[in-house]
This record gives structure tokens, sequence and C-alpha cells, in this order.
């Protein structure tokens, strides 16, 4: 992407584009996608609330794990979880990343009706998210220039793109707020088209010193939830964004080209945004595939939660997911499945875990 580092003008928001209808119609489908899947789950999620408190805990897990490996900060499983349950303190450096930011999603999924997307919120989340690990950049605006760079393959680096200058970013994030509020309060505007248009332009403005794409994270999750979209309180966002990040950055650099002269394509982002949301939405559906029947038997409702399992999980996950079934019908079929060679186990005793060959 070329750049010229020129005069930038302050860029203003206006989000009015999305009411005229002239939607991609892949983008049309996938909507209808997501709009039909979360009817199901409103209805599930009342018959089935042990469950979703269950899928609740592990996906937080897999959220906390997803968003900080997206910005190469990691620890192993059994550390992600005993931090994100708060059963130890962090250790090191990525530990105190890992466990700001599980500080910041806890106040989202417990606060979030309360919580407005504005300067105020988004000050206080990033202070949360990184009071410990990076005191000195927590909780405000970034106060120098920063650049998205590329590492070529020979060690030489390139801007990728420039985002907005700090002695403008105050304004700008103003704007945004402002023009989301408008957007949001009109009901001529798709929720679920705006906000990912939303998190792309504060992606652009690249607001803070650190933490920018893990504060885009958090947002999205927020804004989703506001708007009843809260699926990715039980199968991880983050984590759909993580294993597929390849397209997430291609999508993003797409429809950051031409950002600056409000000539960009914000559909490219959208249509990544969108399809990790109908993903985390089809998990879901595909987890209450059979246990939501009451004609399935045991072994099948057992299989059919290894098999659509996200990641290799524990016979006592499996125990907590189907509490009506005994810990040794699930070692049996369990057995059975490996016997097979339709599942796989890694770990022995309490860690072992079972996935999908």
């Amino acid at each position: 992407m070329q750049l010229t580092f020129g005069v930038m003008h302050m860029r203003t928001f206006d989000y009015s584009f999305l009411k005229n209808g002239s939607i991609p119609a892949v983008l049309a489908n996938v909507l209808a996608g997501i709009y039909s899947l979360k009817t199901s789950s409103e209805i599930r999620k009342s018959r089935f609330e042990t469950v979703y408190s269950e899928l609740e805990r592990i996906a937080k897990v897999q959220s906390v794990k997803g968003s900080n490996a997206i910005e190469g900060i990691v620890t192993t499983d059994e550390r992600i979880k005993a931090i994100v349950n708060q059963n130890s303190a962090p250790l090191n450096h990525n530990e105190e990343e890992i466990a700001g930011y599980r500080d910041a999603l806890n106040i989202i999924h417990t606060s979030y009706p309360n919580l407005s997307f504005d300067k105020k919120t988004l000050l206080d989340l990033h202070r949360t998210m990184l009071l410990v690990a990076k005191p000195d950049a927590a909780g405000h605006f970034k106060k120098e220039d920063n650049l998205i760079m590329e590492i070529r393959g020979d060690g030489s680096r390139r801007v990728r793109f420039a985002p907005t200058p700090a002695k403008e970013t105050e304004e700008a994030m103003e704007q945004l707020i402002l023009a989301y509020m408008d957007a949001r309060d009109d009901s001529a505007v798709n929720q679920l088209l705006l906000i990912p248009c939303v998190i792309l332009d504060f992606l652009c403005i690249y607001p803070f010193s650190d933490g920018n794409g893990r504060m885009s994270r958090l947002l999205s999750l927020l804004l989703l939830y506001k708007a009843g979209f809260d699926a990715g309180k039980y199968i991880s966002f983050e984590e759909q964004i993580n294993k597929s990040k390849g397209a997430y950055y291609e999508a993003l650099r797409q429809s950051s080209i031409g950002w600056h002269e409000k000539e960009n394509d914000y559909f490219f982002f959208a249509g990544n945004f969108l399809m990790t949301l109908l993903s985390c939405y089809q998990e879901l559906d595909k987890r209450f595939a059979t246990v939501n029947s009451k004609k399935v038997n045991k072994t099948s409702r057992i299989e059919a939660t290894v098999l659509n399992a996200l990641v290799p999980i524990s016979k006592k996950e499996i125990s907590e997911i189907l509490p009506d079934v005994s810990v040794s019908t699930i070692e049996m079929v369990l057995t059975k499945m490996v016997s097979d060679g339709r599942v796989a186990k890694i770990g022995a005793g309490v860690q072992t875990r079972y996935y999908r060959k």
C-alpha cells in the first residue's frame, strides 16, 4: 500500500452510507444467517442456563488466550486457565498482559448494559487492561505519533499504514463516538453493519500507544453485546479471529486503503468481521444440534460434544456441559471413540484432552 506523507486533514466519520441498502449480496446472506441462528440461540439459552454458563466459562479462557496470542503474548494453557480463573497471580510480563485483558473482559461481561461507547469507557477499559503491565501507557491516548509497520522477508521494514497523528487523536475519537451515536440511533442503519465500520475506524485512528488490537476486540464484544448479539460470550470471538488471523489482517489492510481520503471500502473488513460472528453462532448451534433434542441418546450427545469442540476437551468439561450424564458413561464413549479412530487424546491423567481427528 502506497502512502503519501503530506498534510493530512482531520478525518470525519459518516455512516449514512449504510442506509442505502446497497450491500454486497454475500454480506446480506451472512446477515440472514446470523439473525436466524441468533433466534435459535435465544430460545435455547432460556432452556439450558447451566450449559450456557459453562460455555461462557470455557469461552472466557479462550478469549483471553486468543486475543493475546494474536499479539504474540503467550503462556501455557495451564497458566492461562489459572490466571483467568484467578487461581494464580501473574508470574511474568506476558502473564501481566494476559491478566489485564482478563480484567477488562470481565468488566464487559458483567457490566455491558451499563457501559457506553464513550471516551470514559474507552480510557477506563484501557487503564484496566494495561495498569500492571504498562502503567505509563495505561488509560490515555497516545502522546506521540505511531506507525503500523511490516517486516519483509529480508528483515527490512516498510510503513503499512500511518494512523491519525497524536495531536489529532482525541478530536478524531470524539468525532468517531458522535458519528457512532448518530448512526446507532437511526433505525434505518443496520447495527450489525455499523459495528465493524466503527471498529475499522478505531483501528485506523490507532488511538493508543499500546494495546490497540486488544482494545478493538474488547470494543467489538461491547458493541455486539449491547446490540443483542452475544454469541461471543459462549464461543470465543477472539479465538475465531486468531484461527484465521491472516484473513483478518488482509481484510483490515484492504479496508484501510484510502482511509485518510475517505475513499476506503469498509466491506472487506465488515465481511471478515461478520463471518467471524457467524462462525461463533454456527459453533454454538453445532454444540446444541443434538444436546437440544430429547430423542437423542446420551452416547450421541457425548459424541457431538467432543466432535464439535473448538479445542481439545477434558472429561470434566464434558461432564459439566452434560450434567445429566455419568462420568462412567462419558469414559466408555470416549474409549470407543479413540479405538474407532474418530478422536485422539493428548496429555495424561487429569490433563487428558480429547479432540476430533
